[in-house]
């Protein structure tokens, strides 16, 4: 079976179900409930990262799972953090390493939440593999460890790591302090790292992301006293927080979606032509983008304009207030503290430090308002953007490997949401990193009825034995290249 049309790597997918068997290996991990932000589901995190060591180590790899230790719930309750799983394969010194990361635990998932099939059994229709995990992250995985498979048959170009984790939807606890104490070690000889963790823009063309906008999530807390009060007692005669609060969140940003504080863009990077060239080719179905979100019409009308702002221009989006009455009916109360919530995802350049300063912009609002009420403004919450060069070698590697398994040059895109992880590993290890989809858009990851199709479950295993390849003969150029410099 060659759905690629025979241009390059052929691998038979129609072995009897056993060890090592592509659909199978599926199914069994789709089947552990690894859902790491439940904790009564910890046991089975940690019964897949068993599975997921026991997988690494039958292909040959050495296998060290390294314990993290544990956590405290908000309860006080202590859990146990699931080990993270650091494999290698290939020490020639002659060959590059490449080291992949991805992770085995999962979103919630319930068959009454409105899934069609139940999310913890892999079943397959019309081509289509449903399953909590299938594209989120439990099939890149896979996909990723079967091309490596299929190389151990063959002589190693490549060396392996592999960087394997169980609570990336619960935040990554532990691994950066992991990373941290690995770089001299583990990593000092890793060449590339490549992520898997992401999807396609489109259903149907492949996709290679180069960026991710950060993110600042933010707090401002009204308060007038020590208890709500009633609105026929007291309204008419005091300053409402809820009032404040609302000219404050007014302040924010203008109806056409521009950010209103001062100095925010300043730091955006100006858009160069080249970069303007790069929208143009991409694959992105407006109409379709306009459907899956409900709503009649965006602030923006052309492909390029949405994929700019959703991109590479920062946004600032609304989500709450905290302390104001929102059940059913009518409660004629004045709230005494009110919260709102927004969040700024800001893009590469914009400095975290440098966007909580400005955002304090909201106290010169509040001063003019003459309000009694105490003023908050704070940031829990903060992660920064991340920026690859399209035009580093790995990039080019992993787009000729697209070009031989699916004929086609992918897209390049960025993901206007955050990805940690990007960006722990390329500030930590100073490595090139690289996000490596192979999942297609519709695949509804962190949704009901998630899936991966068999095609790009199969495709992405030869995509990413492709890639072997190119990054071996890159890497060899790179390094003829640099010795023939040295002579000269």
């Amino acid at each position: 079976g060659d759905p690629s049309g025979g241009r390059g790597i052929s691998m038979d997918f129609h072995k009897p179900d056993g060890c090592g068997h592509p659909l199978s290996d599926l199914k069994e991990w789709v089947a552990v409930q690894s859902d790491s932000v439940q904790p009564d589901l910890r046991k089975e995190v940690i019964r897949m990262m068993v599975l997921a060591a026991d997988r690494l180590a039958a292909l040959g790899a050495t296998v060290n799972s390294v314990n993290l230790g544990s956590h405290q719930l908000p309860n006080g309750q202590d859990l146990p953090l699931p080990p993270v799983i650091l494999g290698e394969l290939g020490k020639d010194p002659q060959n590059p390493t490449v080291c992949f990361y991805g992770h085995v635990d999962v979103q919630p998932a319930k068959k009454e939440d409105g899934w069609k099939t139940d999310p913890y059994t892999l079943t397959e229709i019309n081509g289509n593999l449903y399953g909590r995990g299938a594209t989120d992250n439990k099939g890149p995985v896979l996909a990723w460890i079967n091309a490596v498979e299929t190389f151990r048959a063959l002589k190693l170009v490549v060396n392996f790591k592999f960087v394997i984790e169980g609570m990336e939807e619960a935040g990554s606890l532990g691994l950066e302090k992991l990373l941290e104490e690995e770089n001299q070690c583990f990593f000092s000889d890793v060449d590339y790292i490549v992520i898997s963790d992401n999807v396609w823009l489109s259903n149907k063309k492949p996709a290679l992301t180069y960026g991710s906008r950060g993110n600042a999530c933010f707090l401002v807390e009204v308060e007038c006293g020590g208890k709500d009060l009633h609105s026929g007692t007291f309204g008419g005669i005091i300053h409402e927080p809820l009032t404040d609060l609302i000219a404050l969140l007014d302040s924010l940003v203008d109806p056409t979606g521009h950010i209103q504080i001062p100095g925010i863009y300043d730091s955006v990077a100006a858009l160069t032509e080249e970069e303007r060239k790069l929208y143009e080719s991409i694959e992105f179905d407006l109409e379709e983008h306009k459907k899956n979100s409900g709503v009649k019409k965006f602030l923006y009308g052309t492909k390029e304009e949405i994929l700019l702002h959703l991109w590479r221009y920062p946004s600032l989006s609304i989500h709450g207030i905290e302390g104001a009455f929102h059940e059913p009916g009518i409660k004629t109360v004045i709230p005494s503290k009110v919260i709102g919530k927004f969040s700024i995802r800001q893009v590469p350049h914009m400095d975290l430090s440098v966007v909580k300063r400005q955002v304090r912009h909201l106290e010169g609002v509040f001063s003019r308002r003459n309000s009694p009420n105490k003023l908050k403004v704070s940031m829990p919450l903060g992660a920064k953007p991340w920026l690859a060069d399209v035009n580093d070698p790995l990039y080019k590697a992993a787009r000729r490997a697209i070009k031989k398994v699916f004929g086609e040059d992918p897209d390049f895109i960025r993901d206007g949401s955050t990805v940690p992880v990007a960006r722990m590993f390329q500030t930590i290890t100073q490595k090139s990193v690289i996000m490596f989809p192979i999942g297609a858009a519709d695949d509804g990851e962190h949704s009901q009825n998630e899936k991966i199709s068999r095609h790009n479950y199969i495709e992405g295993t030869k995509v990413f034995a492709a890639f072997f390849l190119e990054i071996s003969k890159l890497h060899r150029h790179l390094h003829e290249t640099s010795n023939m410099e040295i002579k000269n």
